[in-house]
């Protein structure tokens, strides 16, 4: 009998790129999707898939009486990437990050308890310890949990009520913390698509105060591979880090997009910082190094190499999105800065 694994948000950047990975790696894996298509979620993400071992469901996590009827399903694990993510947006309309982040967590676990799945994995994110001095170690599991935006305070409450339903109930789920993931699919609101699109299309690149902002950037296709080891072989109850050891400041990751491109740094326009912008994000993985075996495969030069090969290969999809409702938050956001 097929492995039916419930993916949440399975239309966005990792959720769509996990769901290939799982279709192509294993023959006897049948995915759900739960999706509630909201601005970043496409069904374009997932074409060309196996629909023989792909069920899609339109529908929100938040709705209580729709993930009991999809859970009590036989699902053997839950994959929990649903999430309004952008921190930018978070600054206009906090209540969807809280509605989706937490109440919409809380009701998927909720479920994943009362019917004891096997495995529920939430997929947090490095921004739950909030900011890293230049010269501080990088964040471990253990290190507290310091928030900035409502985007991540939002995904900090999530994790903490699945800690607190350990406690309370002895149910025990696994949490990733992932660094800045880039690839395939990602929606261009995000830095590295929505410079390449733009360089691409000889269009200024925004760069936020002085853009040494520090990242860890990781590849996306090595982000589901540790997601889908720690499915496997992850211990229920624990903390993961996935990062990609790929520290670049934005301007240097700008520069790098520029280059790999052909194209002027003249394009760079440096704009106003937004409200309570990290300085520097970085992750400790020896956990995940030392428990799973775990390393990514890709640094940041054939990252981004790949990556920009796909976003030239495929302009039909990220040019449909750049408009309507995209292109009015764009300017709203921009304007004036």
């Amino acid at each position: 009998m097929p492995t039916k694994i419930l993916v949440t948000g399975g239309c966005g950047f990792i959720g769509s790129n996990f769901i290939r990975y799982l279709l192509k790696q294993y023959p006897d894996i049948q995915v759900v999707n739960l999706d509630l298509l909201t601005y970043a979620g496409n069904l374009a993400n997932l074409q060309g898939i196996d629909q023989s071992r792909y069920t899609f469901i339109k529908g929100d996590i938040a709705d209580a009486s729709l993930v009991d009827r999809v859970v009590k399903d036989q699902v053997e694990a839950i994959i929990n990437f649903a999430a309004e993510s952008h921190v930018d947006r978070s600054l206009y309309h906090p209540e969807s990050f809280i509605n989706t982040n937490i109440l919409g967590t809380q009701v998927l676990l909720e479920a994943a308890r009362r019917y004891q799945v096997p495995r529920f994995i939430q997929i947090s994110t490095d921004e739950v310890y909030g900011s890293l001095g230049a010269d501080d170690d990088p964040f471990t599991e253990k290190s507290p949990l310091d928030p900035s935006s409502t985007y991540s305070a939002s995904k900090a409450a999530a994790d903490m009520l699945i800690k607190a339903c350990e406690k309370s109930f002895g149910y025990k789920a696994i949490i990733t913390r992932g660094s800045n993931n880039y690839g395939p699919y990602q929606f261009p609101e995000k830095l590295i698509p929505l410079f390449i699109s733009n360089a691409i299309e000889n269009k200024p690149l925004p760069v936020y105060g002085d853009g040494l902002q520090v990242r860890d950037w990781i590849f996306v296709e090595d982000h589901c591979e540790a997601i889908d080891l720690i499915r496997q072989k992850g211990k229920l109850g624990e903390v993961y880090n996935i990062g990609g050891v790929s520290e670049y400041p934005n301007i240097e990751m700008t520069k790098t997009i520029l280059n790999v491109l052909g194209k002027p740094e003249s394009l760079i326009k440096y704009v106003k910082d937004r409200p309570g912008h990290d300085r520097r994000y970085a992750l400790n993985i020896s956990k995940i190094k030392k428990e799973l075996g775990w390393n990514p495969k890709y640094q940041v030069p054939a990252g981004i190499k790949k990556t920009i090969d796909w976003y030239l290969g495929n302009k039909d999809w990220w040019q449909k999105i750049k408009s309507g409702e995209y292109r009015k938050y764009y300017e709203k956001h921009y304007q004036g800065r």
